[in-house]
């Protein structure tokens, strides 16, 4: 599962904004906690190993009901991670999954399931052809991040405006000559 997970996020470039991977005794720890969560569903496709081996992991989808949906009536499932191994994909694992999230819908009385989907063009294309709308975009932002905006926000608002930085390597603004006025020739 650690894998697959290690994977999904290497595709969908969560590497470029996320710190690296924790470490695997935490990942266990933390996927311990996750199938004892009663509000959420572990998914695991797997494929029969070779040579009479143990199964072999090929998709993964994290299923869970949305809190909000229920607060407002309409339960809704979502899918927040879902990874099918590329060795392995256009082989109906992806189908599976999304058949489990079905039957999860069904199980919890949810009338919609949602799946986060990353910005990859062959998982926009697969969710696009099961029948998935766009709904929203999500974005992330880390605490150091959040918290410089945060911070820049308040003193805005607070009339504090700071000199801009001017860093090595810096654009220099250039002078924009002023626009011709707008009268009109007599």
């Amino acid at each position: 599962m650690l894998e697959l997970v290690r994977q999904h996020r290497v595709e969908a470039h969560a590497e470029e904004v996320l710190t690296g991977h924790p470490p695997v005794h935490a990942a266990g720890a933390g996927f311990r906690r996750l199938l004892d969560d009663p509000g959420h569903r572990v998914v695991l496709a797997v494929v029969p190993a070779p040579e009479d081996g143990p199964e072999l992991g090929v998709g993964l989808a994290v299923l869970g009901l949305d809190p909000l949906s229920l607060v407002l009536g309409t339960p809704q499932v979502t899918v927040d991670t879902f990874v099918v191994h590329r060795e392995h994909r256009r082989a109906g694992v992806g189908a599976a999954l999304l058949g489990a999230a079905a039957a999860y819908a069904a199980e919890t009385g949810a009338a919609y399931v949602v799946a986060a989907v990353p910005q990859e063009a062959e998982r926009q294309r697969f969710f696009a052809r099961m029948g998935f709308a766009p709904l929203t975009t999500r974005r992330i932002a880390s605490l150091n991040t959040l918290g410089r905006s945060l911070a820049a926000w308040q003193r805005r608002r607070l009339g504090i405006i700071p000199l801009p930085r001017r860093g090595p390597g810096a654009a220099r603004r250039r002078s924009v000559p002023p626009l011709p006025s707008a009268t009109s020739p007599r």
